[in-house]
């Protein structure tokens, strides 16, 4: 059985509790409010039961073609390019991508 998504985004949370750059899911239902920052940006989040994180668009085309992830469609019919979804089952590869998701972000702050 697929772990939990929300267990597992914990995990991810308390991985970066000691990086000052990094803020934490706030309370409150704004888009975004649940997941990781830096610079007042999104860097990761879950969504519907999976890992989401934003990484430059090769290589969220890399994921999707290899099968490990599908591109994010935050529920208005437009899928978002440099943003992925990544299934628990991959639950060993989320704390690697949410660091490149970390710096991708980070640089772009």
């Amino acid at each position: 059985m697929p772990a939990d998504a929300d267990a597992l985004f914990e995990q991810l949370v308390a991985r970066f509790a000691d990086d000052p750059s990094v803020t934490p899911p706030a309370p409150g239902g704004k888009f975004g409010a649940s997941g990781l920052k830096i610079g007042g940006k999104l860097f990761a989040m879950v969504s519907k039961g999976r890992l989401v994180v934003k990484l430059p668009r090769p290589r969220v085309d890399e994921l999707v073609a290899s099968g490990t992830g599908e591109r994010f469609d935050p529920g208005h019919g437009r899928v978002m390019k440099e943003w992925v979804t990544i299934e628990p089952g991959h639950e060993r590869l989320w704390p690697a991508l949410a660091d490149e998701a970390l710096r991708f972000v980070g640089k772009r702050s």
